[in-house]
């Protein structure tokens, strides 16, 4: 939630005109940039990674067993 705050307040940088926008604007696109990128990893990409790598785990230590044939008896009563 923060960094989307802060997203909408470096907004303001990165469209800047008037005297001095030309280093407002770079620094706004700059950290507007950074900040994007740290968010989309953070919320996006790294969860997925965990859950992919979680299952690669579990796929690789899961134990092996061997399959039994199960005969089915009656019971004569």
């Amino acid at each position: 939630m923060t960094s989307f705050a802060f997203l909408l307040g470096v907004l303001p940088l990165v469209i800047a005109t008037g005297a001095g926008a030309a280093s407002r604007s770079a620094l706004g696109t700059a950290l507007f940039g950074g900040m994007a990128t740290a968010t989309l990893l953070g919320v996006f990409i790294i969860p997925v990674l965990y859950v992919v790598i979680q299952r690669l785990a579990e796929r690789w230590t899961k134990p092996r067993t061997a399959t039994v044939p199960v005969v089915a008896t009656e019971v004569v009563s």
